[in-house]
């Protein structure tokens, strides 16, 4: 069975784990490093990112995380997940993760109250996908190797490089599973590629 894990430490980790599980996958919420070692993927759920980086310093999962995507290990990042993989954030020295190559604007769609819901065509994962918007960032532009999965209002707001994922909506709280379902996919042609 393929294991994916939740990064346990703030966001709507429940949902993430109703929604692989509803992909075939078998799910645990991650909040121990040593959990990393057995796990085949990894979402970084919404939330909000610089919280979220001052836990995973505190925890001591900041190099942990590095080195599990280094390693070829799929990581999606879904809203403030998509900002702790970026390698950069606009107006920001440093990223966090800085593990995709692609760059981020934070709260680009506005705050809370501007949180909306669209339909949406991601390539190759699904038509008119019902897209949860919530203080929602966007990816200005993705480097060479990286690809353009979704954009909304001409703004990209799902994208894939390589064994990384990221969108800026929240897909785990509707009951539309399609992209969960291609992460899980990912995830086991990863465990393949790893095993051989």
């Amino acid at each position: 069975m393929t294991v994916i894990g939740v990064l346990g430490l703030q966001g709507a980790v429940r949902e993430h784990v109703r929604s692989i599980e509803a992909s075939g996958a078998q799910a645990i919420v991650v909040k121990r490093t040593s959990q990393l070692d057995d796990i085949d993927g990894l979402i970084l759920p919404g939330g909000e990112s610089t919280t979220m980086r001052r836990l995973i310093d505190k925890y001591g999962f900041f190099e942990p995380l590095q080195q599990f995507g280094q390693s070829g290990k799929p990581i999606f990042g879904t809203c403030a997940g998509l900002i702790l993989l970026a390698e950069r954030i606009q107006g920001q020295d440093q990223p966090h993760l800085g593990l995709m190559n692609m760059i981020v604007e934070r709260n680009a769609f506005g705050r809370q109250r501007e949180s909306f819901e669209a339909f949406i065509d991601i390539k190759g994962v699904a038509k008119e996908y019902e897209a949860v918007f919530i203080r929602a960032p966007y990816i200005v532009e993705v480097g060479e190797g990286a690809e353009v999965l979704a954009k909304q209002n001409d703004k990209i707001v799902a994208a894939q490089d390589g064994h990384y994922l990221a969108c800026a909506f929240h897909p785990e709280l509707t009951d539309d599973h399609r992209l969960t379902k291609h992460f899980v996919q990912m995830v086991e042609e990863s465990k393949k590629t790893l095993a051989s």
